[in-house]
């Protein structure tokens, strides 16, 4: 038998039992589909964390009270023992640390900005020193940043986001226009470049002030988050971390042998961990995946048995007129890889379909990868081989005087 009449066959047979092959289907589309969908969105998160910590850049440090990452309620309880890191440390830092190309630092605060008879609440307030802008890769589209002599003398000028820019500066342009952050006056002098939204939460919901006209806002006990640039990644990043790190414990009186009082971060050791994570999590949701493929391969199994025991009378038939074992085993093998190919296709489709309705209703993060779609398909009709060589095996050796007296 030519492979394309046994093509011809198994299709034939396949849509003369709809309602069983769609639901034979269902199974299969349902594990391909939760495999897709998975390696979808494990793609996107990782991409998403990667640009998240490395947009800074490779060279690019950071210095906080709090680590991004607690793993322990202990870990949790001794880091509240910690004292603030103050503008004071900040700019010890800057004025001592040899090897730190540019410095700056950071604070937030969660306020209502107003314009007129216009108002957005929960807006993210961010005191910063005049680099900051650049350290994080933040253009301005529209106006300027900040200048040293603003954070000198704590100027009341603002850098917005574009959702204030929208919601407050419909249909005009914001620049020298006035807005006032928790009843506080500033000018707007400039606008960012639209970041879009994260989990469901937008990027551009914010205010960006001079650090030093926050703090006259806010008060000067807050913890600030110093970045630092390096220069360059490896060694010289190693050498300006131990640097600062020398710095801030002689500052602090952190005793010999006692661990830092503050959390040094490298956005190469956030992303380790987070890859970490996130192949730890697609190995589960991965193992749930294969046994949903493997439930999948009985359901086609079972099918492909009945329809041997159905069609036993014309498996007799087709062998007495001449067919061999190896042409019946091949016409039921290409029927089931047929079946769960057809499922694998309808699950890729599906599968990125549930990765975007998740993206679209809660924000996270999706990333279609090429190499799932083979992935998908392959493993499909790998398992359609696989879960189909034992009922086609079965076919191939029924005896054909058997087979004959087998009841219509």
């Amino acid at each position: 038998m030519e492979f394309k009449e046994a093509v011809k066959l198994a299709l034939q047979s396949l849509w003369q039992n709809k309602m069983r092959t769609v639901l034979t289907l269902l199974g299969m589309t349902i594990a391909v589909s939760s495999l897709i969908a998975v390696v979808t969105l494990v793609n996107g998160a990782m991409m998403y964390v990667t640009t998240k910590f490395t947009r800074y850049g490779a060279d690019v440090f950071t210095v906080s009270r709090f680590p991004a990452i607690i793993t322990s309620t202990k870990q949790y309880e001794a880091i509240q023992k910690r004292k603030a890191i103050l503008y004071d440390d900040y700019a010890y830092v800057r004025d001592n640390c040899k090897r730190c190309v540019a410095l700056g630092a950071q604070q937030t605060q969660v306020a209502k900005v107003t314009r007129e008879t216009n108002s957005v609440t929960d807006c993210v307030i961010r005191g910063y020193t005049w680099q900051m802008p650049s350290l994080q890769n933040l253009d301005i589209a529209e106006g300027r940043g900040f200048t040293a002599a603003d954070e000198e003398h704590a100027a009341p000028v603002a850098i917005i986001g574009t959702d204030i820019r929208d919601n407050l500066f419909p249909g005009i342009d914001p620049l020298g226009q006035e807005l006032r952050v928790d009843g506080e006056p500033y000018t707007v002098i400039g606008v960012s470049e639209k970041q879009g939204s994260t989990f469901g939460q937008s990027q551009d919901n914010w205010v960006g002030i001079p650090l030093t006209a926050f703090m006259k806002t806010y008060g000067a006990a807050k913890s600030v988050t110093i970045y630092i640039k390096a220069g360059s990644a490896g060694p010289v990043l190693e050498q300006a971390g131990d640097e600062v790190r020398v710095l801030l414990r002689s500052r602090r009186h952190d005793a010999p042998g006692q661990p830092d009082s503050f959390e040094l971060d490298i956005n190469n050791t956030l992303v380790g961990f987070f890859s970490t994570v996130a192949a730890w999590f697609g190995a589960v949701a991965g193992a749930m995946a294969v046994i949903a493929l493997v439930v999948g391969g009985i359901v086609i199994m079972n099918m492909m048995l009945v329809s041997v025991t159905e069609r036993t009378r014309e498996i007799g038939i087709r062998k007495a007129l001449g067919a061999r074992g190896h042409d019946v085993m091949l016409q039921f093998l290409v029927e089931s890889v047929a079946l769960a190919s057809l499922g694998g296709l309808f699950g890729v489709i599906g599968g990125f379909a549930v990765a975007f309705a998740v993206t679209l209703l809660l924000g996270f993060p999706s990333g279609v990868a090429a190499w799932s779609v083979g992935l998908g398909l392959f493993v499909a009709a790998g398992t359609g081989v696989f879960f189909g060589v034992y009922p086609a095996y079965k076919a191939a050796n029924l005896d054909p005087i058997v087979a004959l007296r087998a009841e219509l």
